[in-house]
C-alpha cells in the first residue's frame, strides 16, 4: 500500500513523460501486492491487474515514445502542450490509456482495480486494525494515478504549443500508430476477458 502511495505521489511532481510512467508502473506493482496481501480472491485479482496495467502501460509507454519521436526527443512536458491536433491517433490511445488506468468503469483496470479493493476491503472488515492500511491508501492512490495521469494528457496535448520554432511535431509513422490501435483496443477490452480462468485459473486458482 505504501508502495502504490508514494510512487503515486512521485509521479505527480515529474516533468519528464517517461517519468511520470515510470512512478506509475511502481505504484501499480504496489497495487497488484495489496491484492496479494489480501488472500482469497485477492491473488486473482492481483494476477488480473498484472495482465491489465500490462496492456495499456506498454501502450502508454508506446505513446510517450510516439510524442518524443515526433518532438526530435523532446521529452520534457513543459515544452509540449498543443499535439492533440498535430498527433490524433497518439492522443486518442494515449487517452484510452489514461482512462484505463484511472479505472473508469467499462474499461479494463476498472475490473482488476475494483476486484483487488473488494478483497482488501473484506480482508480489512475480517481482520480489523492494520489490515484497513492498504484499503485506504489504495482508495488514495487511485485518486492520485487519475489525477498525474490526467495532467500528462493535459500538459503535453491540450492548451498553447510551448515547444520551440526548432520543433516540428507530426504524427508518428503507421509502424508505430498500428500498434498503438491495436493496444488501445485491447485496453478497453481486456478486462472483459477472464484472464485467471483463461489460464486454467478460476475457482481452483483462488
Amino acid at each position: 500500500g505504501l508502495t502504490a502511495f508514494l510512487a503515486a505521489t512521485m509521479a505527480l511532481v515529474q516533468w519528464d513523460i517517461k517519468a511520470v510512467l515510470a512512478y506509475s508502473t511502481i505504484s501499480q506493482l504496489g497495487y497488484m501486492m495489496i491484492g496479494l496481501g489480501a488472500g482469497a480472491s485477492g491473488y486473482t485479482a492481483g494476477l488480473s491487474h498484472l495482465f491489465t496495467h500490462a496492456i495499456f502501460k506498454c501502450m502508454l509507454f508506446l505513446c510517450a515514445g510516439s510524442v518524443i519521436h515526433a518532438c526530435h526527443h523532446l521529452q520534457d512536458m513543459n515544452r509540449m502542450g498543443g499535439l492533440r491536433k498535430k498527433m490524433p491517433v497518439t492522443f486518442l490511445t494515449m487517452l484510452i490509456g489514461t482512462i484505463a488506468i484511472s479505472g473508469v468503469p467499462l474499461f479494463s483496470a476498472f475490473y482488476s482495480k475494483d476486484a483487488i479493493l473488494a478483497a482488501s476491503l473484506a480482508r480489512a472488515m475480517e481482520m480489523g486494525g492494520l489490515h484497513w492500511l492498504p484499503i485506504i491508501l489504495g482508495f488514495i492512490t487511485a485518486g492520485l494515478t487519475t489525477f498525474y495521469m490526467f495532467r500528462l494528457v493535459f500538459l503535453a496535448f491540450h492548451g498553447a504549443p510551448r515547444f520551440g520554432h526548432d520543433v516540428h511535431p507530426h504524427e508518428s509513422p503507421r509502424s508505430m500508430t498500428l500498434p498503438l490501435s491495436i493496444l488501445g483496443v485491447l485496453s478497453i477490452i481486456g478486462g472483459w476477458i477472464g484472464w485467471p480462468a483463461l489460464l486454467g485459473g478460476g475457482a481452483w486458482f483462488e
